[in-house]
């Protein structure tokens, strides 16, 4: 979401070169940073661990921090260019500990069913989470384009744009409610499961559902689970190590189409996010492959295939960067070619790698191999994210 507000947020930093510059690697840095540290954290406490409390409380906590974004949207736009990018990282924090906790609670609560195609239903859920910011974005800008008059005077305010932003934050705050709203039928049903597990002796000793199910529960050390599953852990952190890099070029790419002569979906405020939509389109497609192509039997192939991604990162130098120009003129060669195959590569090696993991761990293990490649997501965005300020002067 923050990724495909990329537009909006160049337009309230208009007035900082450097903060223009810099906040998309900023935002991944602290985002990925305190998701990192967040995701350590939780799955060092396997056995004290609810994960519907915490699917509950990280859906809780971004309903609250995308309405502030809201209010935001209208109210303190004369904030100073400071307060409002420490406002915003300080939002990003905060969303942050919340995917910590969420993919911590929903990777566990998926794994602990022993089901290859729960596991890749989560990452196809992730898919859509993708797809569906930058696609709002773009229609957002389409409804309340900006006027010519803000590319002429950067000074000047511009409440279309704050009209567009408004609509994107308040959409992301229906979802977590309808997320919220959705769950509840799941923590019933994962209590009856749990109920049924139990024997009657061992349910009528227990004061809780809880207690039962962190009686049953194995803990599980992390270095246990990487003697395990190094490859498979290795393949997902190469995979969003070199990811992390694609949010960076995206912000500056532009089309090749003249701005004169571009129509509004060619307009920097759309064409950016219409970029970000092709990835993570791809990205929705690939991570649905594994249901037919998988390579979760040869965790040394999937290890191989995330170094082999890094043939992607090149493409993105042939096209229209900051408007200089491209080698390849073309929107498509950008949109089809790079990002939409991009995406797609991503979405298929992790959903193979996350599925891939409860089959190379016991049964009793699987719950914490959940968490562990979870950890390895959020380590492997770290990675690429500081790596990534290594390409915000391109």
């Amino acid at each position: 979401m923050f990724l495909a507000a990329a537009p909006y947020f160049q337009y309230r930093f208009r007035t900082d070169e450097w903060a223009v510059k810099n906040f998309q690697s900023a935002i991944l840095s602290v985002s990925t940073l305190t998701n990192l540290v967040g995701a350590a954290f939780l799955a060092n406490r396997q056995h004290t661990a609810s994960y519907p409390f915490r699917i509950n409380s990280a859906l809780y906590l971004n309903a609250a921090v995308l309405g502030l974004l809201v209010i935001s949207s209208e109210s303190f736009l004369h904030a100073s260019t400071t307060s409002y990018l420490v406002f915003l990282l300080a939002m990003v924090a905060l969303t942050s500990w919340a995917t910590a906790l969420l993919q911590n609670g929903v990777f566990a609560f998926a794994s602990s069913f022993g089901r290859p195609e729960y596991m890749q239903a989560i990452m196809a859920g992730q898919g859509v989470a993708g797809v569906l910011p930058s696609l709002v974005q773009v229609i957002s800008v389409l409804i309340a384009p900006p006027p010519e008059i803000v590319t002429a005077d950067p000074g000047i305010d511009n409440p279309e744009k704050g009209t567009a932003a408004f609509i994107y934050f308040l959409t992301a705050v229906v979802v977590s409610v309808v997320a919220l709203g959705a769950f509840v039928p799941l923590i019933r049903r994962h209590n009856v499961m749990v109920e049924n597990r139990m024997s009657e002796t061992l349910a009528e000793s227990m004061a809780s559902i809880e207690e039962a199910e962190r009686a049953s529960r194995k803990v599980v050390s992390m270095t246990t689970l990487f003697g395990k599953l190094y490859w498979i852990a290795g393949g997902v952190f190469l995979c969003f190590t070199l990811t992390m890099f694609f949010p960076v070029f995206t912000t500056k790419i532009l089309s090749v189409t003249p701005s004169s002569d571009a129509n509004a979906l060619l307009q920097p405020a759309a064409f950016i996010p219409l970029g970000f939509f092709f990835w993570n389109f791809g990205d929705l497609i690939g991570r649905s492959i594994p249901l037919v192509i998988s390579l979760r039997h040869r965790p040394i192939a999937l290890f191989g295939f995330g170094i082999a991604r890094s043939v992607f990162l090149p493409l993105y130098l042939l096209c229209n960067l900051h408007g200089r120009g491209a080698v390849v003129m073309s929107d498509l060669f950008y949109l089809l070619i790079v990002q939409l195959p991009f995406g797609l590569t991503n979405g298929w090696l992790a959903a193979d790698c996350m599925m891939a993991a409860g089959e190379w761990v016991e049964e009793s293990e699987r719950e914490a191999s959940g968490a562990f490649m979870g950890l390895c997501i959020v380590a492997g965005l770290a990675a690429g994210s500081l790596l990534s300020f290594t390409a915000a002067g391109v």
